[in-house]
């Protein structure tokens, strides 16, 4: 009933077991009918949306928005989270991240991974091993890492695959395999035991939800999950990325929906502006957004977005997790760090103001730096859930209305979109999604973004602010013919980048053709 077609990858059959495998058909036997009908619901509400133009908060949900319930408590190793690395499951990559002092490492299986069959396998070996404290590596050179045992290592939170995503090759009665099943199937069964006999958990973050719904839907995999392991329930926690503007309207109620295994929210930047681009790519000249380095977390929509989600997740019980310093430290030019680093102190002092309880980095170099941060406004506080900020007023106007927005449309930023998108579909489709491109570690979000604003702009007629000149399909084809890149898939990434952000017919995310190119 399921079947594997993948390549062969070293100790797979570790992975691979029947047992796992029978997991993992079960959770697909139960739950893929349900998220297809979500995915297609997706579609209707996005119809909705590009005809009226607006979203607002559900009217059949004020009772949970209004309500006093709270989730879950944390469990101890979650109530401080102050500083929080990311990064793919790479073995040695894994090693710097799980010894880097972080509070917690999300071990991303999504946006900083590539679904190549070998980094499935692979992912999920390193995080069994990481578990078990079995992982080293030694690179080509002799130089060994290996897990610290001087100091606490990170707590593993795991993010699989969002439901939109395919792995082809897994077949469950003959239907392709859903990548968030396989994720967190194989994942749970092989490591929910060691991990609570380590006394911690298994817990996860969520990616990409459009509604609370689709929480619904992974409550009731948790749910199951426990109780075909004999796991007590509500011992899965789970973090919830608030990276779409749908789910903006909905963050109690996908709060709610999980309240029995929730752990908090998180925001999401560079996913949530492309989201927005997305759902108002056709609605006029109004949600057309200057270059994407104008758009600071400062600006008065994504003001409205992160201090809801603070108040949100307080007034629940639930940690607020701030967004993602993706800066990576040069070893060759301080002048390019000491710009960089006030950035990024600047960014986490607000979240920390603003009532985070902690926030992301990308580099270890950079977790002394929000450590330093958060720890000047927590003190010997472990969050500050405390702090309800009752002062913020939900204003569903306020969530889309992008005016106010310093900054203008230029060829600068027509060029970046498209080098940067460029760039990095090279590194995904060579197996890489967390690349180092202009000292900023990107994954594919920053892919998303930059290629729907150049759709947007072309679609919608820009002229760019500094030249004048018209962004048509022409333009953008020229600066993809000149940019330089390397390797086997330069090509591949020229015709891949062209397509998504320049055919009529949106593609609602760039992976998905992207991973019909890929083994």
């Amino acid at each position: 009933m399921i079947v594997i077609d993948g390549p062969a990858v070293d100790r797979s059959a570790e992975i691979l077991t029947p047992e796992a495998l029978a997991f993992v058909e079960l959770l697909h036997q139960r739950f893929a009918a349900t998220r297809n009908s979500l995915l297609a619901a997706r579609a209707v509400r996005r119809e909705e949306v590009r005809l009226t133009g607006r979203l607002d908060f559900l009217p059949a949900t004020a009772a949970v928005r209004d309500g006093d319930w709270q989730v879950a408590p944390a469990p101890a190793d979650l109530i401080d989270r102050r500083v929080e690395i990311t990064g793919p499951t790479e073995r040695k990559m894994m090693i710097n991240a799980l010894n880097s002092g972080a509070r917690v490492w999300l071990a991303d299986l999504e946006d900083a991974n590539t679904p190549h069959w070998r980094n499935v396998i692979d992912g999920q070996l390193n995080l069994r091993d990481g578990i078990r404290s079995e992982l080293d590596f030694t690179t080509p050179e002799g130089r060994r890492y290996a897990l610290r045992t001087d100091a606490p290592l990170a707590t593993i939170v795991v993010r699989p695959r969002g439901w939109h995503l395919d792995e082809r090759h897994v077949t469950v009665d003959g239907a392709t395999g859903v990548g968030a099943l396989v994720d967190f199937g194989l994942h749970f069964f092989h490591n929910a035991a060691a991990l609570i006999a380590k006394g911690s958990g298994p817990y996860f973050y969520l990616p990409k939800m459009e509604s609370h719904l689709e929480a619904r839907l992974w409550n009731d995999i948790f749910t199951l999950a426990e109780a075909e392991l004999g796991i007590p329930h509500g011992t899965i926690r789970a973090t919830a990325l608030i990276e779409t503007i749908p789910a903006a309207f909905e963050m109690a109620e996908i709060l709610y929906e999980l309240r029995e295994h929730a752990s908090g929210l998180n925001a999401g930047r560079w996913d949530y502006l492309f989201s927005i681009i997305k759902y108002f790519r056709d609605a006029g000249p109004a949600f057309v957004l200057p270059d994407r380095a104008s758009v600071a977390m400062t600006a008065p929509f994504m003001r409205a977005y992160t201090e809801l989600l603070v108040q949100t997740c307080h007034r629940h019980g639930a940690f607020a997790m701030g967004g993602m310093a993706a800066f990576i430290p040069s070893r060759r030019d301080a002048a390019v760090n000491e710009r960089a680093l006030a950035k990024v102190r600047e960014d986490k002092t607000r979240e920390a103001t603003d009532g985070f309880d902690g926030s992301w980095v990308a580099h270890p170099d950079l977790v002394p730096v929000c450590q330093e941060i958060f720890d000047a406004t927590l003190g010997e506080r472990p969050n500050q859930l405390d702090r309800l900020r009752d002062d913020v007023v939900p204003d569903a106007a306020a969530l889309i209305d992008l005016s106010g927005v310093p900054g203008g449309r230029t060829a600068t930023g027509l060029h970046a979109n498209v080098s940067v998108g460029l760039r990095y579909l090279v590194a995904w489709l060579s197996g890489n999604g967390a690349a180092a491109i202009d000292n900023l570690m990107e994954d594919a979000a920053t892919a998303e973004i930059s290629r729907s604003q150049v759709w947007q702009w072309v679609q919608g007629g820009v002229r760019l602010d500094d030249t004048g000149e018209l962004v048509t399909a022409e333009l953008v084809q020229g600066l993809i013919a000149a940019e330089p890149l390397e390797g086997e898939w330069a090509e591949t990434a020229r015709r891949l980048f062209a397509r998504v952000a320049l055919d009529a017919d949106f593609a609602d995310f760039l992976t998905v053709p992207a991973y019909a190119e890929i083994d």
